[in-house]
């Protein structure tokens, strides 16, 4: 099947659409991707919205998220018709789309996670059936709801030697272990570039560092990073996910901007040095996908804490901006076939769970 998938993550930063053709197995193959950044504007509106949705008792009516939704959907249907027109091909041409949404408020813990998105108006809007509400159905039956990519990620590393891992960079990180007998495990690790991109908006006047420029001419503060490891969230086993906003840059408020840069960076490389703590047998690499693989210091601080190679996944011929979407195209394939797209040791889900539901596009 020829499937999109559409990703936008907890970076806020913008859309990735991506198109594969895949049986939601072992075939993958990439076919084409597009990214879309989000003006200024609204990423404003869209952290807010977040922000909302974190104070709610749960998924509900208001009025900001309703509008940042509506907005949040057209942007999506504007990215499907860029990748369709980059690759010259029809809303025809697609099998399905697998619609991510934007994660507003996450709360496994209270039995809830909240994507917004409106899977039936860009079915609508695109001429193409859609598939969403992918999280929802494990976090029903008491998993984490998160994170969902291993299962490709287990597709693409299937002829690669193991144990391995493959770590996603985005707002938070997350990380998938491949064991040497195939064990799958994968769970949240921490902040990636979230907090990172707060500090710099908020102190630097610019939208992240980088290459990670700022952060290396930066001391890290030894005391502050200890206090920030200290949370219990990290000592937990896995599976576990946790929300963009779990941590804030509170803690870093009067250093400078360069060392805030520096420790924030280093609380996400010593978070992912701490989760490897919680895997069965250590991985010989770490594969990076995601913005965060292009912070050079960022990517030279996890090598040095978690004692292995540390690499990009572009070097294996991955496009790594476009992993997420892709995989997200790949669930709803497996959506459709009724494949599990979660399991026991990626989300804590009681079984092999499939997701999604399916919304028809309107035909001629």
């Amino acid at each position: 099947m020829v499937a999109i998938g559409l990703m936008s993550g907890t970076s806020r930063d913008g859309i990735d659409a991506a198109m594969i053709r895949t049986d939601g197995e072992g075939r993958t193959e990439p076919m084409g991707f597009h990214g879309v950044a989000y003006d200024p504007g609204f990423r404003e509106r869209l952290a807010a919205a977040c922000l909302k949705a974190m104070a709610m008792e749960g998924p509900g009516e208001d009025p900001l998220i309703g509008a940042v939704e509506r907005e949040l959907t057209a942007l999506h249907a504007d990215a499907v018709q860029g990748l369709l027109t980059q690759l010259g091909m029809a809303a025809e041409d697609v099998d399905i789309i697998g619609f991510h949404g934007h994660t507003v408020a996450h709360r496994p813990e209270r039995g809830w996670t909240w994507q917004i998105g409106d899977w039936a108006g860009l079915a609508s809007a695109s001429g193409i059936d859609v598939v969403g509400d992918l999280r929802i159905d494990d976090v029903s039956a008491g998993g984490q709801g998160a994170p969902l990519l291993p299962v490709y990620h287990r597709a693409l590393t299937a002829g690669l030697r193991h144990p391995l891992a493959v770590l996603n960079l985005g707002g938070v990180a997350n990380i998938t272990f491949v064991g040497s007998d195939d064990t799958l495990i994968a769970f949240d690790t921490g902040m990636a570039s979230g907090l990172i991109d707060n500090w710099m908006q908020a102190h630097g006047g610019v939208g992240f560092d980088e290459d990670g420029g700022t952060a290396a001419r930066g001391k890290v503060d030894a005391a502050v990073l200890a206090g920030m490891l200290a949370d219990p969230w990290f000592g937990l086993p896995a599976p576990k996910s946790i929300d963009r906003e779990a941590f804030s840059i509170a803690a870093v408020e009067g250093l400078d901007l360069a060392d805030g840069a520096a420790t924030l960076t280093a609380f996400t490389a010593q978070a992912v040095a701490r989760a490897l703590d919680h895997l069965p047998e250590r991985p010989e690499r770490i594969m990076v996908a995601g913005g965060g693989r292009h912070n050079r210091t960022m990517m030279a601080m996890l090598a040095e804490a978690c004692g292995c190679p540390v690499e990009a996944v572009d070097g294996m011929g991955w496009n790594g901006d476009a992993v997420e979407a892709e995989g997200f195209a790949y669930m709803a394939v497996r959506s459709l076939k009724g494949l599990p797209i979660s399991f026991p040791g990626t989300t804590g889900a009681p079984a092999p769970m499939t997701g999604g539901t399916l919304h028809r596009a309107r035909k001629g």
